[in-house]
């Protein structure tokens, strides 16, 4: 759970910073998704594990769900404020609907076809 809302936290920061010192909207997105990502994969590289970004489960994908909530928002002209908010409520509640469901995203099968 915390690790969702540190997920959540940093990814709509990462946006909302990326969008206050001018990046562009995709860029500012992207970055947002890496911010908060990147605490993440920090932590299971200091445990010696395989960084959660790299397994099948919904993490950047909830993370760039939430950068880009607060990118349209500024787009939008709606206030920083409540953008932050509903897409870190988005970032969280995915990652963890994911978690407890145990939704993964799909992998690239070895098969041939033919």
């Amino acid at each position: 759970m915390f690790d969702a809302a540190g997920l959540a936290l940093f990814a709509v920061s990462g946006a909302e910073k990326a969008l206050t010192f001018g990046l562009n909207p995709v860029m500012a997105a992207l970055l947002g998704m890496l911010t908060g990502i990147g605490g993440g994969m920090a932590r299971d590289l200091l445990l010696a594990q395989v960084p959660m970004v790299l397994r099948t489960q919904v993490y950047a994908l909830a993370a760039l769900a939430g950068a880009g909530i607060v990118v349209i928002g500024a787009a939008l002209g709606l206030p920083s404020a409540a953008t932050m908010i509903a897409g870190a409520v988005t970032c969280f509640v995915l990652r963890m609907v994911a978690v407890r469901r145990g939704w993964q995203l799909p992998i690239v099968g070895s098969r041939r076809a033919g």
